[in-house]
């Protein structure tokens, strides 16, 4: 099994959720972050006045996945994620050992 890290811009974030329903992926987990990568930030005008703003808004979406899910996911985020401008985001994947589902005690890929 795998844990997928994504870290994306927020207006994405219906696209990417649909790409992954088309593919089976069902369960999500979606957090609003903030942060920088190499775009910086950026400089924003309020009422004249120019202000830094280097912590960026963005959505981490963590998804647990089989192995065999794992793949076809990450292209399923990149491609519905991408713009082709810097701040698209990252991806991380993590090896993720063992998942429990609360309700019935599944263990392992039977729980995702």
């Amino acid at each position: 099994m795998k844990l997928i890290l994504s870290i994306i811009r927020p207006h994405r974030l219906q696209d990417v959720k649909e790409a992954l329903s088309k593919i089976g992926v069902a369960g999500l987990t979606v957090t609003d972050v903030r942060g920088a990568g190499r775009q910086k930030g950026q400089v924003e005008r309020y009422r004249g006045s120019e202000y830094s703003v280097d912590l960026l808004a963005k959505c981490k979406i963590e998804i647990a996945v089989t192995d065999d899910q794992c793949e076809e996911a990450i292209q399923a985020i990149r491609k519905s994620a991408f713009s082709g401008e810097i701040g698209d985001g990252k991806i991380f994947i993590l090896p993720l050992e063992d998942a429990m589902r609360i309700r019935t005690g599944e263990r392992g890929e039977d729980s995702l």
